[in-house]
């Protein structure tokens, strides 16, 4: 039996993703505390380490990563559908992005990384390659898995599948060795918008794709989520004037489609779903052309040729290639404080952008010393999966920015840190732009917010 080797560090961090790094950037850099990081993987960067190859960041790569180390060059794009709007990473950049970041903290001699080892509990992890089990007995735990998502390169399909069918996950799409008759993309989120718009990109017909969707989901127009604070806090302010005088959540969303903000693929279709990625004009022109949508709930089970939904089954080419796209996606664990007794879980701290808030996370741990006052400071905020609890996710995270704000340290953090979409550079305040545009946000988020909370209460 291999002995128990234990780790001296003042902290564990379990998973070595997004959340994980941009905690342990801003805790190494602000404190001279000693760090380990465990993770499944081989080495930093989470689920980009299973990203189907032709993903791209779906925001800004600015807005993304740690705090010391900006992703990409802050550069726009030059040509393209794009052009004018900041670039963004594709897989391999950010792999090679985290990578980069860990060997920065492993140059302090201050971090330890242990890959391709599980988490056991007991601040204790095991080596799947060597079977060693590691014990961290003194340290604080760190659980920056605590919103880990599920992808479909690492979850099964949620349909039972019969002999003959063929699923693959969109990964397997660039190693086809031929054309199908047919393709049939499960899911209604990012992963299959991105199948379908690469399906087109590569020449393959719209009318050669079917789409099972069970939910339509809001989407987020990329032009208006920018690392610019003129572009976002117009847009912030937008959402606000909206909120003001709307009537329901769904009449929310139909005036902030109206303002540029949210789309929908089917105009005639009311989405239930509001997880709300970001998307770009150009794409959703191109799965707007796919008209063979199944609208008829979850699939239940597929054979070939056979679609099986709760009320019945829907015919498809018996040599079609299904593409599971059907993973849960961001999970919706409850909100729970950032610091607890038995362990940190790094979460948003304000709506959305969960590597800003695991990075302030960081810093607020490495700057004081009680934990109430941590939790005070910096509050968690939830992501959301209706448009109704869209809202609840906007009033929470607002208020936690506001907590935030009245710490001087962390509101000079945050308006110094490109990982902050809202932040105002000193530079930048008296832009003409983005006076204009606070000045909009600071006389809209006060109705705003009051009729938010109305229509959240009467959901």
């Amino acid at each position: 039996m291999p002995a128990v080797v234990e780790v001296d560090a003042d902290y564990l961090i379990v998973g070595a993703g997004a959340i994980g790094m941009a905690f342990a950037d801003t805790l190494v850099r602000n404190s001279e505390a000693t760090v380990a990081i465990v993770d499944r993987r081989y080495a930093p960067g989470g689920h980009w380490r299973d990203a189907y190859p032709f993903v791209r960041l779906h925001q800004a790569s600015a807005l993304y990563g740690v705090a010391s180390l900006r992703l990409g060059g802050g550069l726009r794009q030059r040509e393209g559908p794009e052009a004018g709007l900041q670039e963004r990473a594709t897989a391999p950049e950010i792999c090679a992005y985290y990578s980069e970041v860990l060997e920065r903290l492993l140059g302090t001699g201050r971090v330890s990384f242990h890959p391709v080892c599980e988490y056991v509990g007991d601040r204790t992890f095991r080596s799947r390659v060597s079977g060693t089990e590691f014990t961290a007995s003194r340290a604080r735990l760190v659980h920056a898995t605590y919103l880990s998502g599920n992808i479909p390169a690492t979850t099964p399909p949620p349909f039972a599948v019969a002999d003959g069918a063929t699923v693959i996950p969109p990964n397997e799409l660039v190693h086809l060795a031929e054309a199908p008759e047919q393709y049939v993309i499960v899911g209604a989120g990012k992963t299959a918008s991105d199948a379908v718009v690469w399906l087109q990109q590569n020449g393959v017909d719209p009318g050669a794709i079917c789409w099972v969707r069970s939910r339509d989901p809001w989407m987020i127009d990329r032009a208006v989520v920018q690392p610019d604070p003129a572009v976002f806090t117009g847009m912030a302010a937008d959402t606000m004037e909206a909120a003001g005088v709307a009537t329901s959540a769904d009449d929310l969303f139909l005036r902030l489609e109206d303002r540029g903000i949210m789309m929908r693929i089917d105009p005639k279709v009311t989405p239930r779903v509001a997880k709300t990625p970001t998307l770009g004009r150009w794409e959703l022109d191109l799965v707007r052309r796919v008209t063979d949508v199944v609208r008829r709930g979850h699939v239940r089970a597929v054979s070939p040729g056979r679609l099986r939904f709760a009320d019945g089954d829907v015919r498809v080419s018996p040599k079609a290639v299904i593409v599971h796209c059907a993973a849960a996606g961001l999970p919706s664990p409850p909100l729970v404080p950032i610091w607890q007794r038995d362990a940190i879980r790094p979460q948003p701290v304000r709506v959305g952008f969960p590597c800003f808030g695991a990075a302030i996370a960081g810093y607020v741990e490495a700057t004081r010393a009680d934990d109430d006052e941590k939790n005070d400071a910096c509050r968690s905020s939830p992501y959301s999966s209706t448009p109704a609890d869209w809202l609840t996710m906007q009033v929470i995270g607002g208020d936690a920015a506001r907590a935030l704000s009245r710490h001087p340290d962390l509101k000079a953090f945050a308006n110094t840190t490109t990982l902050n979409p809202g932040g105002i550079p000193p530079g930048l305040a008296d832009d003409p732009a983005v006076a204009a545009a606070v000045a909009r946000l600071k006389a809209a988020v006060g109705p705003g917010r009051a009729r938010m909370v109305e229509l959240t209460a009467g959901a």
